[in-house]
């Protein structure tokens, strides 16, 4: 069976899913998107999700052309059109058909996307012993040029970090921003741990609000593990006794190795393992459930 993409409304075959080359999106990025995973039937945090596409299409003015309950409602028949129980989502929304100028006034008609797949980020290895990652030259966007509260379809930033990962031998690497400080990884926040205390970045430095982000500091609270999110530099990872990353395809992943210093005690950590089964108990209830 061919797997079925949602294009504005109507079901396509994954081989003829396509969209105009005028469309913003693809010619200048205009667009904000939102990655959803799916765990046995439940959409985990569907509704943070949604509200965060919204917030974000609201910030680039950019009219959604569903109301979120609709919007649910197409992401569910996606799901049950390609019969998947455990799955990855992405949705788009792309500011439409338009000509080849900036203005964003020549595109009428928002259009939404939605697909549902299989995905996995990182091999099953990297979970068990834990990510070895590097930082790497390129900074992160300044906020004042595009706020990382927008999950824009502007990826380039993040590319072009992430090549140099990969051109260096690595999975991930970390943004530093302009002005030096821990902003985010290539697709992931994260995390440190010293002496029982957790702390991330805020999303002042550059980060994206992250809802894996947000889910492990609500379990830290519950946990009564003490978390803060502050600023964060090279030395403070070095010194760490933890560090993990978390987002919505990688999950929360243990890192071991930071710039060739190695972490703790080179395997993942106790309150890492902790958050991660925690973390994998709330994927099992906290979502919108749908039946195939």
């Amino acid at each position: 069976m061919s797997l079925k993409v949602y294009i504005d409304g109507k079901l396509y075959d994954k081989e003829n899913a396509k969209i105009s080359v005028f469309d913003h999106g693809f010619l200048y990025g205009d667009g904000v998107f939102e990655g959803i995973r799916v765990y046995n039937n439940l959409i985990f945090k569907l509704n943070e999700h949604i509200e965060r596409l919204y917030d974000s299409a609201k910030a680039i003015m950019l009219k959604m052309p569903l109301t979120e309950e609709k919007l649910t409602g197409e992401i569910i028949k996606t799901l049950q059109a390609n019969k998947l129980s455990n799955a990855y989502i992405r949705v788009v929304a792309t500011r439409g058909i338009g000509d080849l100028g900036l203005s964003p006034l020549k595109c009428k008609t928002v259009s939404v996307i939605i697909i549902t797949d299989n995905i996995a980020l990182y091999p099953e290895k990297y979970y068990k012993d834990g990510l070895s990652i590097i930082t790497v030259p390129t900074r992160r966007n300044v906020p004042e040029a595009l706020n990382p509260k927008i999950k824009s379809l502007n990826y380039l930033n993040n590319i072009l970090a992430k090549i140099e990962a990969i051109n260096s031998g690595f999975e991930e690497a970390i943004m530093l921003n302009a002005e030096g400080y821990i902003a985010e990884c290539t697709g992931d926040n994260i995390f440190m741990v010293k002496n029982g205390e957790l702390f991330t970045t805020p999303g002042a430095e550059g980060s994206l609000e992250g809802i894996t982000k947000d889910t492990v500091a609500k379990i830290a609270k519950q946990e009564k593990i003490q978390f803060a999110e502050k600023r964060l530099t090279r030395y403070d990872l070095f010194v760490s006794d933890e560090v993990f990353l978390t987002g919505t395809a990688a999950e929360i992943i243990p890192v071991v190795k930071v710039d060739g210093r190695v972490i703790g005690s080179g395997k993942p950590g106790n309150i890492t393992l902790k958050l991660i089964r925690k973390f994998h108990e709330i994927t099992k209830k906290d979502g919108i459930r749908y039946k195939l």
